[in-house]
């Protein structure tokens, strides 16, 4: 009998996965779809809110809904089925349990309380497993980046989001910005809001535009957790960025070491953490080498004097430039979308 193709429902898994974005964290995103023996689908599903269902038992459920069997099917996961007892029951059990004969998974879970013990207790019962391709590693990797941080670094993949002229000023000499960009540029930056478990700002952002932080242009199932940098304890009240829906956070004097705030955020469950604000903060973080990725929207204007991208520490020589490689290069109406990560 050939072996079944399972690259379509791979990618398919994918996209379910995908659509776990905003709801299932601290929880990876993961996708599961069932196939019997002539490649048909019998049941597909993604993770839930945490403490809710995962992938796996979303896609038996469906498949029960459809009044499929699935004794003898195939299973094709993004990331590889848990095998402990959390606030769910592990995945491998409800997949034995169905009589699932094959588990395809695109890449082993990074939680030490997993880590191949999964794929391990599965083979044990029988079930043949195979890992897929790389290129499906990856993508299932670069869709649970954050989680991939805190599992294996103990801090969450920090992304900094930047609108800039092409002369690479963020707003006027006097802090006023808006804006620099289109709609569709704001919108996409709501949409990478979404992926955070946390925004996080400083006070002169907040005292400068009183921005809200959340996320409203794309729609969310939760809201990322909001915190300001406040060592002086500047933070009126009446800031929106305090106001619903979401929870806000303020980390006030004797708290601003940004190594040891990652950390206390990993602790916490945070994967992702999306950082909008001004050059100072946004320097420090620079200059601490704590940027996984930033994030750019480039806007087809000459701005001339003006607040810069990130306010660095002055090098001895261009050989000591901090050098980055781009990853992306999308245009979103007028304007461009930079991703560069550090080379």
């Amino acid at each position: 009998m050939p072996v079944l193709d399972t690259s379509a429902a791979l990618h398919r898994a994918l996209a379910l996965a995908a659509e776990a974005i905003g709801l299932s964290d601290p929880n990876p995103r993961v996708g599961c779809v069932i196939l019997d023996a002539d490649g048909q689908e019998l049941g597909a599903g993604h993770t839930q809110a945490a403490g809710q269902a995962h992938a796996e038992v979303m896609a038996l459920r469906d498949a029960a809904k459809r009044g499929r069997d699935v004794r003898g099917a195939t299973a094709i996961v993004t990331l590889e089925p848990c095998s402990h007892h959390g606030r769910t029951p592990p995945c491998c059990d409800a997949l034995i349990a169905a009589g699932i004969a094959r588990v395809v998974v695109a890449v082993q879970d990074p939680n030490p309380q997993v880590a191949g013990q999964g794929l391990a207790r599965l083979r044990a019962a029988g079930i043949a497993v195979d890992l897929a391709e790389e290129t499906f590693a990856d993508a299932a990797r670069e869709l649970n980046i954050g989680f991939f941080s805190r599992m294996q670094r103990g801090r969450p993949f920090v992304r900094l989001k930047s609108a800039i002229s092409l002369d690479g000023r963020t707003a006027l000499p006097d802090g006023r910005s808006q804006w620099i960009t289109g709609e569709a540029a704001r919108a996409d930056g709501h949409a990478w809001r979404k992926r955070a478990g946390a925004v996080l700002t400083g006070i002169g952002t907040v005292l400068a535009d009183d921005p809200r932080l959340d996320v409203r242009l794309v729609p969310t199932a939760r809201q990322p957790l909001r915190i300001v940098l406040d060592p002086q304890g500047r933070l009126p009240a009446s800031a929106r960025i305090l106001q619903p829906p979401g929870e806000a956070r303020i980390i006030g004097p004797g708290r601003a070491d940004l190594s040891t705030l990652l950390a206390e955020l990993g602790a916490q469950g945070i994967n992702e953490l999306h950082v909008e604000a001004g050059p100072v903060l946004s320097g420090a973080f620079i200059d601490a080498g704590l940027v996984d990725e930033l994030l750019i929207y480039q806007a087809p204007l000459l701005i001339g004097e003006g607040r810069p991208l990130a306010a660095l520490s002055p090098l001895a020589g261009l050989a000591d430039a901090r050098r980055w490689r781009f990853v992306e290069a999308t245009p979103f109406g007028q304007d461009l979308r930079l991703r560069l990560r550090p080379a």
